[in-house]
């Protein structure tokens, strides 16, 4: 056998892989129509949600799904949320759906191969491939940081779709293409927020009434307490929870609930409802010195 000849071998068969891939995850990759337009969506379970992007719905309240088949079906809006950009869907009929393979996106790796999968016209199932760039990456504006960021090209369409591994497993959801890169929610988030909304019909958020930005803290200060980065407060709002609660201009949060927050996405995840109206402990420094306040969140 030439050496070409094994080259090519080897490519086949990885062609022959990926598109079996595809083929395996595509029953659970559905369109999700809107009055403002088309999206993916995934089947998430048996009992019949699809999970998409909240944008994907807009403020639309008739929602159809298109089973890759080409079946159309009514869904009902279980809930969203517009922050994270997740929605949960329910359709009738949800024992002959089949739910997509979930992995995990806690162990995703710079370079690591993924594909994209969307559903845009209904009956055909689109893919795209590249690799993962940031598997924690960030953006400015509404995300922040803890995105799966590829160099995967996601054509209109594709927002809603499920990222895989080179197993098929789903290890992000596709919201957006930006500068020239793809972003994806990681699973372990998708995960999080379609239980609750599926448990609750929506996702309650606390609410502290802060501007604030990340900032790495003093080498000494970070060797006391055990981690690197807080958040400082740039604003404090009016008549919010951290103006009762003294939190003033130039503090440097780490600490909410006895939650470390070294990034947005700690605070964010403190930020569960749980603590809605409950007094809890805001770890703040002051000239490094760290200084425990009381504050009570109001829901966002």
């Amino acid at each position: 056998m030439s050496k070409v000849t094994e080259q090519a071998g080897i490519l086949q068969s990885f062609s022959d892989a990926i598109a079996q891939v595809v083929k395996t995850a595509s029953p659970s990759v559905v369109q999700v129509s809107s009055g403002r337009g088309v999206g993916t969506g995934v089947v998430w379970d048996k009992e019949g949600h699809v999970v998409t992007n909240s944008h994907v719905l807009g403020r639309s309240n008739k929602i159809e799904v298109t089973l890759s088949g080409g079946e159309t079906m009514e869904a009902a809006i279980v809930g969203q949320d517009r922050y994270s950009d997740i929605a949960v869907l329910k359709v009738e009929g949800g024992n002959s759906l089949q739910p997509i393979s979930r992995g995990n996106s806690e162990g995703l790796a710079t370079g690591q191969f993924v594909l994209a999968l969307a559903n845009p016209f209904g009956d055909t199932v689109a893919a795209a491939s590249g690799i993962i760039t940031n598997p924690k990456g960030r953006l400015g504006g509404q995300w922040t940081d803890d995105l799966v960021i590829t160099d995967v090209k996601l054509n209109r369409g594709y927002s809603g779709g499920p990222l895989l591994d080179a197993s098929g497993r789903m290890v992000g959801m596709n919201t957006a293409y930006f500068a020239n890169r793809g972003v994806a929610i990681p699973i372990g988030v998708v995960t999080t927020i379609a239980k609750e909304i599926s448990s609750n019909g929506s996702l309650k958020r606390a609410y502290l009434g802060i501007v604030s930005n990340p900032l790495t803290l003093p080498e000494e200060v970070a060797k006391e307490l055990g981690q690197t980065e807080g958040l400082i407060v740039l604003s404090v709002e009016p008549g919010t929870p951290a103006k009762k609660a003294g939190v003033a201009v130039g503090d440097i949060i780490v600490a909410l609930d006895s939650k470390k927050t070294e990034s947005y996405n700690d605070l964010f995840r403190a930020l569960a409802g749980g603590i809605i109206g409950k007094a809890t402990k805001l770890t703040v420094l002051r000239g490094e010195k760290a200084t425990e306040l009381s504050i009570v969140p109001s829901e966002a």
